[in-house]
């Protein structure tokens, strides 16, 4: 039986255990709370705010932003955030009703400001998803200018927020820029290498106008086919027509569309079907897609060995 002596020493034994795990608990604490709205940004951001940033995502790995529905928990998320990274360019319909009724205090920083926009495809089906986009595309990221844009924007909103991390932010955004360098200079270098008449490519969401624009590969949607309901008989004979006429050499599925409609196209018109390619979200971690990074590497490499070959 523990005399009174023993007890109390045992407890000061366990009290001062329990001192010297708060620094390690404060330190967590401290970490500034950053919650980014999808995947992609979620990635940029962990890459910006290295160790000193906690950053949570509300719309996870193969998730479509585009319809995406708000839970309470990304309502308290974003009350306990410092700051909440968007997309812009009216991709999330739904984050400033979220916003609003979260009563959140966090700065609201757009990741795209500053990208010059792209209009959606006039005539074409647009994004299918029954969200205005009001003509913009707002897939900015797809080009690697405009992902470094969003690495900046990101990088200050950090510092505004947390001033005494300025040094860590700006030494994680340099090296990260230096990456999307080198990830440029791969992706223009394998373009390079397509026959300039293969470059055509139709997917099964219009998602790579800014890729096109930056690296000249041509991206084609499939006309009047909306993500958001099954393709008719009469829609699908459109696309098949449109793939002969216009001899396209692949076709492409993304992680968040329906795979079955294009494998049908591609057995009726000889087109191939690359691999799975990644638009709106980046694969689980352990996936092909699982950083920005890997995203554009594993898309580029589809297209290519698909168009090459």
């Amino acid at each position: 039986m523990p005399t009174r002596r023993h007890a109390l020493s045992l407890v000061l034994g366990c009290l001062a255990l329990a001192g010297t795990a708060l620094p390690v608990a404060a330190q967590a604490a401290d970490k500034l709370k950053v919650v980014a709205t999808f995947s992609i940004l979620g990635d940029l951001a962990r890459n910006v705010g290295g160790d000193r940033a906690e950053v949570t995502t509300l719309v996870g790995p193969n998730g479509d932003a585009h319809v995406y529905s708000p839970t309470p928990a990304d309502g308290r998320r974003l009350t306990e955030a410092k700051v909440v990274i968007t997309n812009g360019l009216k991709f999330e319909g739904w984050i400033d009703r979220l916003i609003k009724s979260s009563g959140t205090k966090a700065a609201v920083t757009e990741a795209a400001k500053g990208v010059k926009p792209l209009k959606e495809e006039a005539g074409g089906h647009g994004h299918g998803h029954g969200h205005s986009h009001a003509g913009i595309d707002p897939h900015a990221w797809q080009s690697i200018a405009n992902a470094k844009t969003y690495v900046t924007n990101i990088r200050d909103a950090l510092i505004a927020a947390d001033p005494e991390g300025k040094a860590v932010y700006e030494a994680n955004a340099a090296a990260y820029l230096k990456q999307l360098d080198g990830l440029e200079e791969e992706i223009k270098g394998l373009v390079s290498k397509i026959p300039a008449d293969r470059r055509r490519i139709i997917t099964s969401h219009d998602a790579f106008r800014y890729f096109e624009d930056a690296y000249g590969i041509e991206f084609i949607s499939p006309q009047g086919v909306s993500t958001d309901s099954e393709a008719s008989a009469k829609d699908v004979a459109k696309i098949i027509r449109q793939i002969k006429q216009e001899k396209i050499k692949a076709v492409f599925v993304e992680n968040v569309s329906d795979a079955r409609l294009m494998e049908r196209i591609a057995k009726e018109t000889g087109a191939a079907v690359g691999s799975q390619v990644y638009s709106d979200a980046l694969s689980e971690p352990s996936g092909p897609a699982g950083t920005y990074i890997d995203m554009m590497r594993h898309n580029i490499r589809a297209f290519s060995s698909a168009l090459s070959s």
